[in-house]
């Protein structure tokens, strides 16, 4: 990504972080935000008290992110007599279901390629049920979460180097055999959507993701468990399971304790409560930035009538979308790892990414120098070391948890918490005897080896968008035995 082409198709030879782009940047960011937009909304919720007090429930749920609120739901719609607690240590959707892009995709597998490669046998059943989940979820909005802001226009994965067009254009051919509305545009035609001097083409998928407030539906959902009854506590931080008897025992920083016959797990990347989760992601920090409603002729320079996704097709890939009131949500590009698979709040706020990422924007739309940024933001990612959530089972098959999303887990969530819902009532899921949910991934190694080997595998990705896509012997080596590095 050292080169774009300008409107007239001329190579210009430009690095992404050139220093008159990094002082517009140090402009642009000045007063910003570090709320996530999703969070800083006048219709968030008042939060649920904390709990107190020595409890017993047939079900608790760990964590207010999207797992754990669907979890929650699906297990109280199919038992409604049952006392069903939703702890969560800060505020409902305050983790990474609140800090995304935006994107909730149908795909069960990181995209297409990635489950062709690894579940070749089973990629047609795996991508016709993220399709049904996506159809499912895109009703729940309709009905529930009105306000949510839905966008069907799909996604544009553009190219910016010819290498990645080549991608793109076996990929479409490949796209409509597993019910992808899949087409490929060149330049000219890609103009007509989105207007921007980097683009050399895109693939448009028309029907296999939607764009979305997140915060606004996770809330909805927890309006929903209220309604049927379910408790939800937040302020409160399980800190330790145990044994008792026939009951799994929660004890919470504040005191208050539970007695559960079922527990469900959904943390995200905070440290786990199961030892043998932490060898099965690693918290990996994104960042995201957000502009002030652009004007109507800063929107006429870029066009973007549709509001479709867009995602770059390069290893350091950007993601943004365009929101109800006329900001560009922009994030990706850096996945910042440390040391020790720490997870930390200090991290969430302003990072050298978020400079990056405006410099980035304004090289994408130049049109759009002396916008400025209302927000930047961060938070941890779950990832797995094959792009893809696994769901396990400890207690003695009392605690169940799916960790691993690796940022598509705003639609893949609510797929796993079907799974995570039928292992507590008894009731498999259909998909249980698929490969995806049958095996784990492969392990990430202990400290220091796990640092070294994550950050020579960012440098390596790196070194392959400035090398046309080439992988070196260390990607190849990671490809012949099926693991990587992703957010």
């Amino acid at each position: 990504m050292r080169t774009v082409k300008d409107a007239t198709g001329e190579l210009v030879s430009e690095l992404w972080e050139r220093p008159s782009l990094l002082r517009l940047a140090d402009r642009a960011l000045a007063g910003a935000s570090e709320r996530p937009l999703w969070l800083d909304d006048p219709r968030r919720p008042a939060p649920h008290p904390p709990l107190e007090g020595s409890h017993v429930a047939d079900l608790v749920v760990v964590g207010g992110g999207f797992l754990g609120l669907w979890s929650a739901l699906f297990v109280a719609e199919q038992r409604p007599g049952w006392n069903i607690l939703l702890l969560e240590g800060g505020r409902l959707a305050g983790g990474a279901s609140g800090r995304n892009g935006g994107f909730c995709e149908a795909s069960l597998t990181h995209g297409l390629a990635n489950g062709l490669a690894r579940w070749p046998d089973e990629i047609g059943r795996l991508e016709a049920l993220g399709g049904e989940n996506l159809d499912e979820l895109r009703t729940f909005v309709r009905r529930h979460a009105p306000e949510a802001d839905l966008v069907e226009s799909g996604t544009l994965d553009v190219a910016l180097a010819p290498w990645q067009l080549e991608e793109l254009a076996e990929l479409a051919d490949v796209a409509p055999r597993f019910g992808h509305d899949a087409v490929l545009l060149d330049r000219e035609a890609l103009m007509g959507e989105v207007r921007s001097p980097a683009y050399r083409g895109a693939l448009w998928t028309r029907n296999r993701a939607v764009m979305l407030n997140p915060a606004r539906v996770a809330w909805s959902i927890g309006a929903v468990l209220a309604s049927k009854g379910v408790r939800i506590a937040e302020g409160t931080v399980v800190v330790r399971l145990s044994r008792e008897g026939p009951f799994v025992r929660l004890e919470t920083g504040s005191g208050a304790t539970v007695r559960a016959r079922a527990v469900i797990l959904a943390t995200n990347a905070a440290p786990p409560l199961v030892r043998a989760a932490r060898w099965r992601f690693v918290p990996v920090y994104d960042y995201v930035v957000a502009t002030e409603p652009l004007s109507p002729s800063q929107r006429a320079s870029i066009g973007w009538e549709r509001r479709q996704g867009i995602s770059d097709a390069g290893n350091q890939f950007h993601y943004y979308h365009l929101t109800d009131d006329g900001r560009i949500v922009f994030g990706g590009y850096d996945a910042v790892y440390h040391f020790g698979s720490t997870a930390r709040p200090r991290w969430e706020g302003r990072s050298p990414t978020h400079r990056r990422l405006v410099a980035h924007l304004l090289a994408t739309f130049p049109a759009l120098e002396g916008v400025r940024i209302t927000h930047a933001w961060g938070g941890a990612i779950d990832t797995s070391s094959r792009f893809v959530a696994s769901v396990h089972r400890a207690y003695g098959g009392r605690v169940h948890y799916a960790v691993g999303f690796t940022g598509l887990g705003v639609g893949a969530t609510r797929f796993y918490a079907k799974i995570l819902a039928g292992r507590v009532l008894n009731e498999p899921h259909p998909a249980e005897g698929l490969g995806i949910v049958r095996d784990g991934p492969v392990p990430f190694p202990p400290e220091p080896l796990r640092w070294s080997v994550i950050e020579l595998t960012r440098w390596s990705l790196a070194g392959a968008d400035r090398r046309g896509g080439r992988r070196n012997a260390w990607l190849r080596l990671l490809d012949r035995f099926g693991v990587g590095f992703d957010s």
